[in-house]
């Protein structure tokens, strides 16, 4: 069975860092729903497809994890940034 590491960013990540972790997982994302779409296309059987599909959505989960995990620590650090601690909890909130 197949574990996958949260690519959380570390504490002192920079926004660039938090970036490119967010933008590999949106790529993985994107070739592993690729390749579902040429699974269904090519009727390949549906057992492979669903493990292949439930990977694209962790992998979607974990991005968008990434990205509001990213927006907290900006909150911390600039308490006036563009999201406040509400719009951050409903965000996350609507990933559970």
């Amino acid at each position: 069975m197949h574990t996958e590491t949260v690519d959380a960013p570390s504490e002192g990540a920079t926004p660039a860092e938090a970036k490119r972790k967010v933008l590999n997982r949106l790529r993985r994302a994107e070739g592993q729903l690729a390749a579902v779409i040429r699974q269904v296309e090519d009727d390949v059987n549906c057992r492979t497809s669903i493990q292949q599909l439930a990977a694209v959505s962790k992998a979607l989960d974990r991005a968008g994890f990434l990205m509001i995990s990213s927006a907290l620590r900006e909150c911390l650090t600039d308490p006036d940034g563009e999201l406040q601690p509400e719009e951050l909890e409903k965000l996350f909130l609507s990933l559970a």
